[in-house]
């Protein structure tokens, strides 16, 4: 037991101080010290802070407004739903284990996997930097206001220029003070955002106070845009403190021209600006690096922000409504200064907002980026991300950041990167509800959260919702963020990531699969949905590739498993040594491309082992219903690694550093002449074991042979013609009459067909030989066999060949079929068989009319050719002893006809039935 390891040995949960972390968990990259915030500093104080925004301040009158009482509660009550979905889904797979760096990334990444988790954290990252740069250009504009040198209006102090060179230089210089605060480390920004949060309090207070302490008065309103205010006479609204008839007419909605852009607003335009300003729910679990116990602080702390905000955004609507008539609402977002007891405590409260939302929004960009770099998922495009400071803090990120804020600056529109910033963090918002959702859906025993106030209901309306208000706020914005996210899943799926991640489409998978082998009936099984279910056998794979890829064509869409035995005794081993060659026999299906499982077991003789595997392997409905088995026979194995393509280069992470070469996970072939694992009589006992086990038997010969082009997966056309030829009879006990259509000759078509409806098959043509009784009149059974073969919709050439002279007419039909037991002598059989032999080559020679095929033969190559040849496979006979003989004589039968598969069918696999 000293050896084992166990995942949970990477978490510190005796190490000390007791941290159930791991030990890189700052991020990923610092040290356990750098996880120093509290709940209500490091989650609380961002996320108030990230959800008032600059809107508490400037868009409550634009709310109230327009929309009235009763609607702008319906719309905060609606958008708040919308975020507390999203918040219980936080809240559980925050609670489902420990959490690193990186916020949302790290939950979604983890859960639905690095190509979907890697496109939406850095679709996340770029929300948090357009954010960055929204709040930086709210602010300068909130001080433009006030200071700007070409401000209307007789409240502004106008001492700085005004212009686009000097706004990007004002914008710049405020987030060079937010990059120092945030490069400085968490520590630093977290005093700053207590600071920032104690001004806003203490402005929003003072609002909060003058709405009961000031007496109505008159406020002159600005000029609207595009007006000369000299020759307008002034506009008041009014503040008429506490009045039921102020609150009468604020209730219902009077939609109107917003005074800033001229625009007319609608519900969906005023809701999406509400909405807009309180989407930072997310600003606590960016920090979950620096978070002394992330699983419960950021639960804790944003459900306590969301509800804090919530109930301020109520006040104020109420207060509003009680105290302001429309006009003052409509005219006037910044009334707030003019209701004020001190006016300037209200800028302050407007600026300390927006510069905490953008310091939120770097520090959480950050944190995002630097766990997308420790992730590796975009290669060195990101590397400088991955440098932190001795204290774990990541300021390659900040840097990294910062850089794209300043660029993200030059172009100077709110308004256009507002919309786009919002639907961005929609789409994080929507993939935790959908990561939530997989994890509940899958039902796997390790999602347990702790915090258990949500179901699957929850997460489904928080995806449906936040995907509704995407579209709701900017259909353009919310298509493109889509394709966007489509795009970059692609790239990722195709550079490939981390598989030790455990992601949730797994859990899944398993989930639906085996409520659906529960419902694959076996008593429900009909002849006509039939499909082959294969179990090869493989002692070593480079020698077997073609065959391999030849039975991958042979399954039909069916149950494909590779069997290996191990020969040995488990009570003789100190462990079991199947379990380790897993990996290199499930990388072998990778490189060869084929669409198999893998079933290995160990076994004192390779005659045991193949009967554990046709008994146990698959599950439910989907058994193995057909053994494959190569050829045995002289022929020196070939090393296939060695000329396959796939397998002649390293695979990339061979190449990196990775896992090692299959080359080297694979034992050379076996010498020529050096002693087998299987003895023929054991061979010929493990085909009459699947027989007695009513599974069909296929015996592969000379599949080295067959053409590269005929095993891929291409369309395999090629300018020489090749046939497929079919033997549904026995030709080892050869008799006239309609031999052809017993369950072993239909199973021959059946295949035969199978192969032919693959890509690769498709210009090759169906040969089917009919063998005619020396007594038995041309004509009359390809009749039969054509309507037959009309009957099955096959599509096949019928030819004729006369066997079967020294066929016994009296020969009474025997059990097994075979001529073996029917009394014949070895020489005589021996010489049928060689007669047999002789048959097939020279058919093989001949062209698709029947006749000669000219002077290229079987080998030119001009005419047709035979790629592959279907012979019937008599059973083996009854007595063991005359095991070696039988292999001799199916040696025989099969010399020099090139690649051929011997085959015996037992079940039924034809209907003629709709």
């Amino acid at each position: 037991m000293a050896s084992e390891s166990s995942p949970l040995l990477a978490y510190r949960l005796l190490g000390e101080e007791g941290a159930a972390f791991p030990p890189n968990g700052a991020g990923g990259s610092g040290v356990a010290s750098a996880r120093k915030l509290s709940t209500f500093l490091g989650v609380v104080v961002p996320t108030v802070l990230s959800m008032f925004s600059i809107v508490v301040f400037l868009r409550i009158g634009f709310v109230v407004g327009h929309a009235g009482l009763l609607q702008a509660m319906a719309m905060l009550l609606v958008a708040y739903i919308i975020l507390a979905l999203t918040v219980l889904s936080v809240c559980a797979i925050a609670t489902n284990g420990a959490v690193r760096g990186g916020g949302a990334y790290f939950m979604i990444s983890r859960t639905l996997g690095p190509e979907v988790g890697g496109s939406i954290g850095l679709m996340f990252y770029l929300a948090n930097v357009c954010g960055c740069a929204v709040s930086l250009l709210g602010l300068v504009e909130s001080v433009l206001d006030v200071f700007g040198a070409d401000v209307t209006g007789s409240s502004g102090i106008r001492v700085l220029p005004q212009g686009y060179g000097w706004n990007l230089l004002y914008g710049s210089l405020l987030l060079g003070l937010v990059g120092g605060v945030c490069t400085l480390g968490a520590g630093l920004y977290a005093r700053a955002s207590f600071l920032t949060f104690l001004l806003v309090s203490g402005s929003l207070a003072s609002v909060l106070i003058s709405f009961v302490a000031v007496g109505p008065r008159d406020i002159q309103l600005a000029p609207r845009p595009g007006t000369n205010g000299s020759s307008v006479p002034p506009r008041y609204g009014h503040f008429t403190g506490f009045n039921g008839s102020t609150l009468k007419d604020n209730l219902g909605a009077g939609y109107a021209e917003d005074y800033t852009t001229g625009a007319m607003m609608t519900f969906a335009s005023v809701f999406a600006v509400l909405f807009n300003g309180c989407t930072g729910i997310m600003a606590g679990a960016n920090m979950s690096g620096e978070l002394k116990d992330p699983s419960r602080a950021i639960p804790l702390g944003t459900i306590i922000a969301v509800a804090y905000t919530f109930f301020i955004y109520i006040l104020l609507f109420f207060l509003s409504s009680f105290t302001c008539d429309r006009t003052l609402l409509q005219e006037d977002y910044g009334f707030f200064r003019g209701i004020s007891l001190w006016p300037p405590l209200v800028l302050i409260g407007i600026y300390a907002t927006a510069l905490s939302a953008s310091m939120s929004s770097l520090i959480g960009a950050s944190r995002i980026l630097h766990a997308l770099a420790q992730d590796d998922l975009f290669g060195v495009i990101l590397a400088p991300a991955k440098v932190v400071s001795g204290g774990g803090n990541p300021w390659g990120a900040v840097l990294y950041s910062w850089g794209l804020v300043q660029l993200v600056l030059l172009a100077g529109k709110l308004n256009t990167l507002a919309a786009v910033v919002t639907v961005f963090y929609l789409v994080a918002y929507a993939a935790v509800d959908l990561s939530c959702l997989s994890l509940e859906w899958a039902s796997a025993p390790n999602f347990r959260p702790t915090f258990s106030l949500f179901s699957w209901h929850t997460c489904l309306l928080g995806v449906a919702s936040c995907l509704l208000m995407m579209f709701l706020i900017s259909p353009g914005a919310a298509g493109g963020s889509l394709l966007l996210m489509g795009l970059l899943s692609a790239l990722l799926t195709a550079r490939g990531g981390p598989s030790s991640w455990g992601y949730v489409s797994q859990a899944l998978l398993f989930h639906q699969v085996r409520k659906y082998l529960l419902r694959l009936d076996v008593r429900k099984e009909h002849v006509k949905f039939w499909r082959p279910q294969l179990l090869l056998l493989v002692g070593n794979p480079r020698g077997a590739l073609p065959l391999l890829r030849l039975a991958n064509q042979l399954k039909k869409g069916g149950l494909y498993v590779l069997g290996h035995v191990t020969l040995g005794d488990l009570d003789s081993l100190p462990s079991d040594p199947v379990q380790p060659q897993y990996g290199a026999w499930l990388s072998l299906v990778d490189r060869a491309q084929v669409k198999a499982f893998v079933d290995l077991t160990l076994s004192p003789s390779v005659r045991q082992g193949a009967q554990h595997l046709l008994r146990i392997s698959g599950l439910g409905g989907m058994k193995p219903n057909t053994l494959v088995l190569g050829f045995y026979d002289d022929a020196p194995p070939q090393d296939h690694f060695l000329t396959d393509p796939a397998f002649s280069e390293p695979a990339e992470g061979a190449r990196e550093g990775g896992s090692p070469a299959l080359s080297t996970l694979f034992p050379p072939p076996r010498a020529p002449g050096s002693p087998r694992a299987l003895s023929p009589q054991d061979y010929v006992a493990t085909v009459a074991d699947a027989l007695k086990m009513n599974k069909n038997v296929v015996l592969a010969r000379a599949c080295g042979a067959l053409p590269p082009e005929r095993l891929s997966r291409g369309s395999g056309s090629s300018a020489q013609l090749h046939h497929v030829d079919v033997w549904p009879l026995n030709l080892l006990r050869p008799r006239g009459g309609p031999g052809y259509v017993d369950v072993c000759g239909l199973f021959l078509l059946q295949m035969a067909t199978i192969l032919s409806m693959v890509p690769a098959w498709h210009s090759a043509r169906l040969r089917i030989f009919l063998c005619l009784g020396p007594r038995e009149a041309p004509g009359a059974a390809e009749g039969r066999l054509r309507a037959l073969l009309s009957q099955l919709r096959i599509r096949a050439e019928v030819q004729e060949v006369v066997w079967g002279e020294g066929a016994e007419t009296g020969e009474p039909e025997e059990e097994e079929g075979d001529f073996v037991n029917g009394g014949r002598a070895d020489e005589e059989a021996e010489a049928l068989a060689c007669s047999a032999n002789g048959l097939v080559r020279a058919q093989q020679g001949r062209g698709t009319g029947g006749g000669p095929g000219g002077p290229e033969g079987r080998d030119g190559a001009e005419g047709p050719t035979t790629a592959l040849t279907f012979l019937y496979l008599p059973r083996p006979p009854a007595d063991p002893a005359r095991y070696p003989r039988y292999l001799a004589l199916l040696e025989i039968l099969s010399r020099d006809l090139g690649p051929t598969l011997l085959v015996h069918g037992v079940t039924p696999v034809t209907c003629t039935d709709l």
